[in-house]
């Protein structure tokens, strides 16, 4: 399904999110993996991108999707998750501290986060709300960006 402009930033972001997640993976496989520099990768795009996108999601997306019943238990489940990832964040933010089994966990979690909310989630508020509730929404995320502080946040507007 084709993703509703007003979901769009959200999307973007999700697309930095995996492709960090990307060059974890192909970095692990290699014998020379440089675990310092993904601990940092991971710290700064939390830091500049993924905690505005969760907080975002939190208080604005994550509300005004459990109004469809059928959605209810996924925004549970993606708490739960943000919780989890920002504990991995937390870590590597803190000089360092994931290991080389912890940087696969969390780009595996990381990614199948990011797929579920973009299947499950995105398409089912697509299905259940209409163009008018999820342009609603679009402009609290659009108001949330530009008053965030996020480094870059006009960048994080849908497209006009």
């Amino acid at each position: 399904m084709l993703r509703d402009r007003n979901l769009i930033p959200l999307s973007q972001q999700h697309q930095h999110a995996l492709a960090l997640c990307v060059r974890i993976e192909r970095g692990l496989a290699s014998p020379r993996a440089d675990i310092k520099g993904f601990n940092s990768e991971i710290a700064q795009l939390f830091d500049s991108e993924i905690r505005y996108h969760f907080e975002a999601e939190e208080k604005i997306l994550f509300p005004f999707a459990q109004r469809a019943p059928a959605l209810r238990d996924l925004v549970d489940e993606l708490r739960v998750e943000h919780g989890s990832l920002r504990k991995y964040a937390a870590h590597a933010a803190a000089a360092g501290q994931l290991t080389m089994a912890e940087l696969q966990l969390f780009a595996a979690s990381l990614s199948a986060h990011v797929r579920k909310e973009e299947r499950q989630l995105f398409e089912g508020m697509q299905e259940f709300f209409s163009a008018e509730d999820l342009a609603r929404v679009g402009a609290e995320l659009d108001s949330y960006f530009l008053n965030s502080g996020m480094p870059g946040a006009s960048c994080a507007l849908r497209p006009k």
